[in-house]
């Protein structure tokens, strides 16, 4: 099986509202950077291309086409997308690598989330049947997994706070960060609730922007003369759509999808998980096993800005950018898609 190694990666800032500027043009300065970091000229020098977005925050069936814009129309290339976060497209990728049918890839995602209500938006995600005629909305439905948690003892508000807080700190040190800065446990504590028991810090402020990676074989890698690091393993899974058979306190998908990506067979010194909402952070962090020598989110994390179907990628982009600058040898990157943590894809990469 083909060693898959990642080469490149760039992401936008974390704007609240992106104004006048539509989905091609959030996307073109990162897929300009990834080509330069790679000496590349345009999506012609790669074998596949695959994107992540949602129609539904541009409000049009096919929407994502246009996005395509930003890779020129001609000549054709072998183009794919998902409608999820690009982590998945990442994922088909790999799949298109690892059957021999290309030795590199191009992948991109986008959101332009601030033209809607975005909870509301992502409602129409959930079961078409008995929930999404509710419009229950994702900030609504993770309360009320925050509100299992704290029920059952499993986490504590003061729990909560600290990871908004160290994800604040964090955020210091990331340029495309939306919030950074030191902020107290007890101020975080002493803010009313939003939707209770979740504050306003609980939750991941929403962004527009983009993200974008090239992977190959590490032959390819050579070829080119960059450097890389080597995704070891990847596995996602998917739990029920129906929250009630589904144990909202624990993310099972993500524990059996870190036991086949092979999280557990050696030290994890930084992983980079994607939680929208700070109790997540806490379930995934137990779902991965990850103890206290693990730094988790040192780029602050969604929590400091959640670019809307790029974030996923992101995880894993980070985790690539402390490889290849050697502050790490090993890191766990996470990405999750639907309502309280239904699908969750974990990676581990290493350095070559």
């Amino acid at each position: 099986m083909k060693d898959i190694a990642i080469v490149a990666f760039s992401q936008s800032d974390c704007l609240a509202r992106a104004g006048a500027a539509n989905e091609v043009e959030l996307i073109m300065p990162q897929l300009r950077a990834v080509f330069s970091q790679v000496g590349l000229n345009n999506a012609q020098d790669v074998d596949f291309v695959c994107s992540g977005s949602c129609d539904y925050l541009q409000g049009a069936a096919f929407a994502f086409v246009a996005g395509v814009d930003a890779l020129g129309a001609v000549p054709p290339i072998k183009e794919s997308h998902v409608e999820m976060d690009a982590a998945w497209a990442l994922y088909e990728s790999i799949l298109k690598i690892r059957m021999g049918q290309a030795d590199s890839a191009l992948i991109y995602g986008f959101g332009k989330s601030s033209s809607g209500e975005l909870p509301i938006v992502l409602s129409q995600q959930l079961d078409p049947y008995y929930l999404a005629p509710l419009w229950v909305d994702t900030v609504s439905l993770a309360a009320m997994q925050a509100r299992m948690l704290l029920e059952k003892e499993l986490i504590t508000e003061r729990a909560m706070a600290q990871v908004v807080a160290r994800a604040r700190m964090h955020g210091r040190n990331n340029p495309h960060a939306q919030l950074g800065g030191e902020v107290s446990v007890d101020e975080l504590l002493a803010a009313p609730t939003f939707v209770s028991p979740l504050r306003e810090s609980d939750c991941a402020p929403v962004a527009d922007g983009a993200a974008a990676m090239i992977i190959c074989t590490p032959d390819k890698a050579r070829e080119w003369g960059v450097p890389y690091a080597l995704i070891s393993g990847i596995d996602h899974r998917i739990e029920t759509h129906n929250l009630g058979m589904r144990d909202l306190t624990d993310s099972v998908s993500t524990r059996l999808a870190a036991q086949t990506a092979g999280v557990s067979r050696g030290p994890v010194e930084v992983a980079e998980v994607y939680a929208p909402f700070s109790h997540q952070e806490i379930i995934l962090g137990r779902a991965l096993g990850l103890g206290d020598e693990t730094v988790i989110n040192p780029s602050g994390g969604v929590m400091v800005g959640n670019l809307m179907m790029a974030s996923g990628l992101s995880r894993l982009g980070e985790v690539f950018r402390r490889i290849v600058s050697g502050e790490v040898s090993r890191g766990v990157a996470h990405a999750t898609s639907g309502p309280c943590l239904q699908h969750n894809l974990v990676a581990v990469l290493e350095s070559a």
